[in-house]
């Protein structure tokens, strides 16, 4: 069942980004807590939304996202924070379900696109994505000011 998340979720979906953080290598850097994205998700004004994919009361499959804006288009797109499926649910149609259910999302609320970021040496995923039509944004160099830096411009 493909559905929007529900705060029950929440240990589940924290499971699937802590998956997710080992999956790409980074096991040790979720910081996130159950009243992390309680508050994210289902807070007084919730910026951050999920969808997930249940079977059996089991969450196989997530998709954390957020609205972006583009101010050469005037429009608002999604940007998709994780998309997730695990292993043991892998080739059951999951992550496309998801990601499906997010292009409905911007066809109905007339968002103009969808955004992510996926590791140059995640091939498996790249494969996927390329298989629904997406293209890879080759000319853009990811940035992120964090930390000691962001502290510091700050000041």
């Amino acid at each position: 069942m493909l559905r929007r998340a529900e705060p029950r979720d929440l240990p589940q979906i924290l499971q699937r980004i802590r998956d997710l953080a080992e999956y790409e290598r980074e096991p040790d850097a979720v910081e996130t807590t159950v009243d992390d994205l309680d508050a994210a998700l289902f807070g007084s004004d919730p910026a951050v939304y999920a969808h997930v994919v249940e079977a059996g009361g089991r969450i196989g499959g997530i998709a954390v996202w957020f609205l972006n804006f583009s101010t050469w288009t005037g429009k608002h797109g999604i940007y998709l924070e994780d998309l997730y499926v695990d292993p043991a649910s892998r080739g059951s149609g999951y992550g496309a379900a998801l990601l499906r259910e997010l292009a409905r999302v911007c066809e109905a609320n007339g968002y103009q696109r969808i955004d992510w970021s996926v590791l140059k040496w995640n091939e498996p995923t790249i494969g996927f994505y390329d298989s629904l039509g997406a293209v890879p944004m080759d000319e853009w160099v990811g940035y992120r000011l964090s930390g000691t830096a962001l502290k510091a411009l700050g000041a």
